[in-house]
């Protein structure tokens, strides 16, 4: 018969070996190696960190799931460099103007999603920033990309976030791998053409850093921003109808670990947080058909592996910031064909 000291050592090994399992399984889903046993034992330790988050979280909130992604062995301030690190809040005194084809709506449909337009998709597949803050860029050009895919009758092209990264640089406000905004990224726009994801392609995801500007003129798309323009924020109606009429780009608070770290539902954590330090891009919006919960469709740049295939649903709310202060600074650009 085994003794009681025996039977409660056999439960901490047993706990120690499921997260020993655990961190092994993680490792090699990720293709990771580390070169040093202090370094393995470092990433093991925040990974155990978050998965007593997830633990917790998952056991306390209804809407939503969380789950270890790429992220899980990072430390908090390796997260903070996908973050917009160098990023103003919008003028108090902006203009808010709407899309011109919400104006001639009548009355917006129940759900939307631009990834199933009139015309197809103008939503290009999720993108994936890599350690760079460069996610201004993605939204930039996501909503250029549905832009230009809408008044072109459905031509969806994917337009390049190294071109805005090194060449919308320090003269126009960004700071490339350091941060930036969408409305300096569509002034650049309005003077130069947008370059194909595939004739510029996306470096600074593994450099972390800008490289030096390559803009060619003579091997653009054409595709430029007429104008932009901030939507009207804060009431949910209203933004709805400026996402049916367009994917629109916003900026968010993503350095909670709820956002970091979702994986399904609908994200109705208030604790999410308002200042905003990320930028992601609203393409459509709907009702959770279990929870009832109407819910805000957004694509963000960190990957497939990241929530609900590289999208998260945030919780609508009727009228205030929003879900990690989501309805705060909506904005979009016109393209020019």
């Amino acid at each position: 018969m085994r003794s009681f000291a025996a039977v409660a050592l056999a439960g901490v090994v047993s706990a120690v070996d499921i997260m020993d399992v655990k961190f092994i399984q993680h490792v090699a889903q990720y293709g990771l190696s580390y070169p040093t046993v202090e370094e393995y034992n470092f990433r093991k330790m925040n990974f155990a960190a978050i998965d007593a988050f997830i633990q917790e979280e998952n056991a306390t909130q209804v809407n939503y799931q969380v789950g270890h992604n790429k992220f899980s062995t990072w430390t908090e301030h390796e997260r903070s460099h996908l973050l917009n690190s160098n990023r103003p809040q919008a003028p108090a005194d902006r203009t808010f103007t709407m899309p011109e084809r919400a104006s001639r709506v009548n009355q917006v449909p129940s759900t939307w999603d631009w990834n199933n337009g009139p015309n197809g998709s103008c939503v290009t597949p999720i993108k994936d920033q890599g350690q760079c803050g460069s996610c201004w860029a993605f939204s930039s050009t996501g909503a250029l990309e549905g832009s230009h895919c809408i008044v072109s009758g459905g031509n969806l092209l994917s337009f390049s976030e190294q071109q805005l990264v090194d060449c919308a640089g320090l003269r126009w406000g960004n700071y490339g791998c350091n941060g930036g905004l969408q409305q300096y990224a569509f002034n650049y726009l309005e003077k130069y053409f947008a370059m194909s994801e595939a004739s510029y392609p996306y470096t600074s995801g593994t450099t972390g850093t800008a490289g030096t500007c390559a803009y060619n003129a003579a091997n653009t798309t054409g595709v430029g921003v007429v104008s932009w323009a901030w939507t009207t924020p804060y009431v949910a109606t209203g933004i709805q109808a400026a996402v049916y009429a367009q994917p629109q780009s916003i900026s968010i608070e993503a350095n909670k670990l709820c956002f970091q770290f979702y994986k399904t539902g609908v994200l109705d954590n208030t604790n999410c947080g308002t200042s905003l330090d990320h930028a992601v891009l609203m393409v459509g919006y709907g009702t959770d058909a279990t929870t009832g919960l109407a819910y805000w469709l957004v694509k963000n740049s960190w990957g497939t592996s990241w929530g609900e295939s590289g999208y998260i649903q945030l919780a609508q709310v009727a009228n205030g910031d929003g879900i990690c202060g989501c309805q705060m600074e909506p904005l979009y650009p016109t393209a020019n064909m």
